[in-house]
């Protein structure tokens, strides 16, 4: 079952619940943080773009998961396969940060002795800059990028936690925007254009049961001369009423059934994220498989406190079939998929 939701209401009822729980191809309902009925403790809001070619990658997020927010940039080199991330968190801040409650309007602006970072709205399109000093080293990060070419249709999925009716998920996936500007770092300078760069958003907010595992997987490019992305995943709430999984095709959007993704095991059962994965969809619709370059992991155990995280960046070949039957050969797009645990 893919429930569309199609009418404009507020996201939550009066108890806090979701109002309705389903797939949509704009934020069709508003986000009131006034409304939550949880611990305002638990309420998570975050801002995450992913910008890349087929040589160099720059995720910037800006977060507040209440007790903390963190504002971060990573730096991934495909050709030599290594990374760099470097995170400030911000205790307690509990809204401070003052994320907006709507990805199409309202600014990111945050300032520190360490970094500076803005997420901002222009006549053009989306303007990210960041300056991060002492990235490596002594030597700081400074990043200045448009997004242009935002499409028509995104991905958002309102999703409830069973075990919680105060609980939700929020999100927001826009792929495939046109990408333009420069890195300065380790004391070179990165062209991006618009020609062989995308970007993407992840934008999320909602309240999370305490203990999560979700899969996601993104890519974007060229395929048959078209634009061409996808977001898939599942694992994360109660993805009865819809999935997430959806393929974009020159800003319209193609909706699928569930995906899975066949991370292959060594003989203990251990994930081998760096060999090749597969993914499958119910429908028949998609037929992927994945060949990793570089796992961007994260571990981190603080008591209560636990996030294992493995960003898999890698190119994706095979096929899939878009609405009205049309298939789509796809070859070496550069892409990611990911499997995350958190206990927060």
């Amino acid at each position: 079952m893919q429930h569309e939701i199609t009418a404009p209401a507020p996201l939550l009822n009066d108890d806090g619940s979701l109002y309705e729980a389903g797939y949509a191809k704009y934020p069709i309902l508003v986000y009131d943080r006034s409304q939550i009925k949880a611990r305002r403790s638990r309420i998570k809001e975050w801002d995450y773009y992913l910008i890349y070619n087929d040589r160099y990658a720059v995720a910037l997020t800006a977060d507040d998961n209440s007790y903390m927010g963190m504002m971060s940039v990573s730096f991934i080199d495909f050709e030599h396969a290594t990374e760099i991330t470097k995170s400030v968190i911000i205790p307690f801040t509990n809204g401070k940060i003052g994320l907006p409650p709507s990805s199409d309007r309202g600014d990111i602006v945050y300032k520190s002795r360490r970094v500076e970072l803005s997420f901002t709205h222009e006549a053009e399109g989306r303007r990210l800059k960041v300056l991060f000093r002492k990235f490596k080293a002594k030597e700081s990060f400074e990043c200045d990028f448009l997004l242009t070419d935002e499409p028509r249709d995104s991905m958002v999925i309102a999703t409830p936690f069973a075990e919680k009716k105060t609980a939700f998920y929020y999100n927001q996936k826009i792929i495939a925007m046109r990408a333009s500007g420069t890195v300065y770092f380790d004391r070179k300078k990165y062209k991006f254009t618009p020609g062989s760069t995308f970007g993407l958003l992840d934008w999320g907010r909602g309240v999370w049961t305490y203990d999560n595992v979700w899969y996601w997987s993104a890519a974007q490019g060229m395929a048959d001369g078209i634009k061409f992305g996808f977001n898939l995943g599942y694992g994360f709430g109660d993805t009865s009423a819809a999935s997430e999984n959806m393929l974009f095709t020159d800003g319209a959007a193609h909706k699928l059934e569930d995906v899975r993704f066949e991370i292959p095991l060594d003989e203990n059962g251990k994930e081998k994220y760096l060999e090749p994965w597969k993914f499958t969809s119910s429908d028949g619709r998609l037929e992927l498989d994945f060949v990793p370059i570089i796992d961007r992991k994260a571990l981190t155990s603080l008591g209560i406190i636990m996030s294992d995280q493995h960003q898999v960046f890698g190119r994706f070949s095979g096929k899939v079939v878009l609405d009205g039957g049309r298939e789509l050969l796809i070859k070496d797009l550069m892409g990611f998929a990911e499997k995350v645990r958190n206990k927060w």
